[in-house]
C-alpha cells in the first residue's frame, strides 16, 4: 500500500508511519516533485492541490482515494473521479473554530467601532463619549447549516444572538432558533441584521445571490462571506455597496482569486478585506490528519471511509 501525499506535514509525517508501520508513506511539497512511476503506482493521496485535475486523474491508474486537506472539493474534477472509481474525503469541520473565531472578529470589529476608535488613537483623540452598539439580541442569518454554521451559532447563542438558519430544505438544526429554505432566503432576509455566507460552492450555489438578493435585505445589513466568493459576482458586490443596498460588508473571499489590484472593492469605503485567510489555522494539518487515520483505520481493514466521505454528485 502506497500512501503519497502533496505536501509536507510535518510532525504529522512520522505520526503516520508510527501507527501504519506496513504501510509505505512519500512526502512531497509540490505536485510537480511526484515523480511519474509514484504516481502510476499510489494507492491513496493526500493533497490539497488544484493540479490534481482530468489529466493527473487519469495517469493515476491505481489511485482508490484522495484524502482532500480542505473543505472545499469544487476545484477537483469531480466527475472525473467518479468515473475512475475513486472515493474522495475533505476535511469538512477541521475549519470550524478558525472560520468562527474569524466571523465574530469581524462583527466585534464593526459593531465596536474598533476602526473608528484607532482612527482616533492616531488622530490622538480621547473619545470617552462613544457608545457602540452590543450584538446581544441581534439576528444573524447564516446561509448553510453545516458543521461551520453550527459552530458559528452555537458562539451567537453564548452572546445571546438570535438565529436563523437556511439550507436546501428547511430542516431544523441544532442552535438555530429558526430554519428556512434557500428558496425562501428573499422572504425573510429583512428579519436578519447581519447575513453570513458559509455554503460551499456547487453547481446551485454559483451566482446564487443577486443584486435582488441584496435589495430584500436591510439597509442597516452587514454582510460577512467566508465560504465561496462565486456566491455573488464581484460586480454586483461593488454595486450594491457603492449605493448602500446594505451598510457594510466583510469579505474573504471573492469571485477571482487572488483579487486583482484593480478591483473596484478596494476603492470603497464600506467594505473591508482579507485574503482568504479565515480557515488558515496552526492546527489544520493535526486535524486533518485525524480524519485521515480514521478513515485509513477502516480502509485498511474493512476497505471503507468512514468519516467526511464527499458526494461526487452534490460536489459536498
Amino acid at each position: 500500500m502506497l500512501v503519497v501525499s502533496l505536501m509536507r506535514l510535518g510532525d504529522e509525517e512520522n505520526r503516520l508511519k508510527e501507527t501504519f508501520p506496513e504501510v509505505d508513506f512519500e512526502f512531497y511539497k509540490h505536485p510537480s516533485e511526484l515523480p511519474k512511476t509514484t504516481q502510476e503506482k499510489m494507492d491513496v493521496l493526500i493533497t490539497y492541490h488544484a493540479e490534481v485535475d482530468e489529466a493527473f486523474i487519469e495517469a493515476a491508474s491505481n489511485l482508490k482515494w484522495i484524502a482532500w486537506y480542505a473543505t472545499g472539493v469544487n476545484a477537483l474534477p469531480l466527475q472525473k473521479i467518479k468515473e475512475a472509481g475513486i472515493s474522495l474525503t475533505n476535511a469538512k469541520g477541521v475549519h470550524a473554530q478558525q472560520l468562527t473565531e474569524f466571523l465574530y472578529a469581524f462583527i466585534l470589529d464593526d459593531y465596536k467601532e474598533l476602526k473608528e476608535v484607532y482612527n482616533e488613537q492616531k488622530e490622538k483623540v480621547y473619545n470617552s463619549k462613544r457608545t457602540t452598539q452590543s450584538i446581544e439580541d441581534q439576528v444573524i442569518m447564516f446561509l448553510g447549516t453545516g458543521v461551520i454554521p453550527q459552530r458559528a451559532a452555537e458562539i451567537a447563542k453564548a452572546f445571546n444572538m438570535k438565529t436563523i438558519g437556511l439550507n436546501t430544505t428547511g430542516h431544523k438544526v441544532e442552535n438555530f432558533d429558526r430554519t428556512y429554505s434557500l428558496d425562501e432566503r428573499q422572504s425573510v432576509y429583512k428579519e436578519a441584521d447581519i447575513v453570513v455566507n458559509i455554503l460551499p460552492e456547487t453547481k446551485d450555489t454559483h451566482y446564487l445571490l443577486t443584486k435582488t438578493d441584496f435589495e430584500h435585505m436591510n439597509d442597516h445589513t452587514l454582510f460577512v462571506n467566508i465560504g465561496r466568493g462565486t456566491i455573488v459576482e464581484e460586480a454586483i458586490l461593488v454595486e450594491v455597496l457603492k449605493n448602500k443596498l446594505i451598510r457594510k460588508a466583510y469579505l474573504d473571499v471573492f469571485e477571482q482569486e487572488p483579487l486583482d489590484s484593480d478591483s473596484k472593492l478596494y476603492q470603497l469605503d464600506n467594505v473591508y478585506l482579507t485574503s482568504h485567510i479565515a480557515g488558515n489555522g496552526e492546527t489544520n494539518k493535526k486535524k486533518s490528519t485525524d480524519i485521515f487515520i480514521n478513515n485509513f483505520k477502516n480502509f485498511l481493514n474493512k476497505n471503507e471511509l468512514i468519516e467526511n466521505v464527499v458526494d461526487l454528485d452534490k460536489g459536498y
